[in-house]
């Protein structure tokens, strides 16, 4: 087995692991065990279970951020104003669309999305900050500005009410289209359901009072 194939080995576990069961609860010796290779590889290629989680992260938020970043040099030569659902498209259309193109499961990125926040990894937050600081402050700053006059500390929850309702809607993807299709008879793609986002999403940001 080469090199790349065994990182790429415990990355495919160590991401559905995570997903499935959290970050703390998840051991290493379990990871190593469901992709088939010893401790000593993970402390080789990645040094730390921290380390491990942070390039399963970088894995999703690489393509995530490039894809996005060149959405947004896009809608920005055209010298038009960014409206809210301009940014939003960009980021849900765009950004989440590339994973799929690149076989990254985004319903499982939302996953541990969530479980970074809910089970709260200082180090992961720093390693997020320092590496992709810049494409978050540059998409927040965009948003801020299509949404003048919005103090900043309601700015700030706002934002997190509608990543809050993203993460709940993608990660849970398939089970809220189970109970649509049990209900409702009815079916919807990923792709529907983005373009559905987009304005459920613009209107908790822009919402008056």
């Amino acid at each position: 087995m080469s090199q790349t194939d065994t990182v790429s080995r415990i990355l495919d576990a160590a991401e559905i692991l995570f997903a499935e069961r959290g970050f703390t609860e998840t051991s290493l010796r379990t990871i190593t065990s469901t992709a088939g290779v010893n401790l000593a590889a993970v402390n080789y290629h990645f040094g730390s279970k921290k380390e491990l989680i942070q390039a399963v992260f970088e894995r999703f938020l690489t393509p995530f951020t490039q894809a996005l970043a060149v959405e947004l040099d896009r809608r920005v030569a055209t010298g038009e104003p960014l409206t809210v659902e301009d940014l939003l498209s960009s980021i849900y259309q765009v950004a989440i669309g590339s994973l799929v193109k690149r076989g990254r499961d985004p319903q499982r990125f939302m996953r541990l999305l969530g479980l970074a926040y809910t089970q709260y990894q200082g180090h992961l937050r720093r390693f997020i900050v320092s590496r992709y600081g810049d494409s978050y402050r540059r998409f927040a700053g965009l948003l801020a500005q299509a949404l003048p006059g919005l103090d900043p500390v309601t700015f700030y929850w706002r934002l997190y009410f509608m990543l809050g309702a993203t993460i709940f809607t993608l990660s849970s993807f398939d089970a809220i289209e189970a109970i649509l299709r049990e209900d409702f008879g009815a079916e919807s793609s990923l792709q529907e359901t983005l373009e559905r986002l987009v304005p459920a999403a613009s209107a908790m940001l822009k919402v008056n009072g």
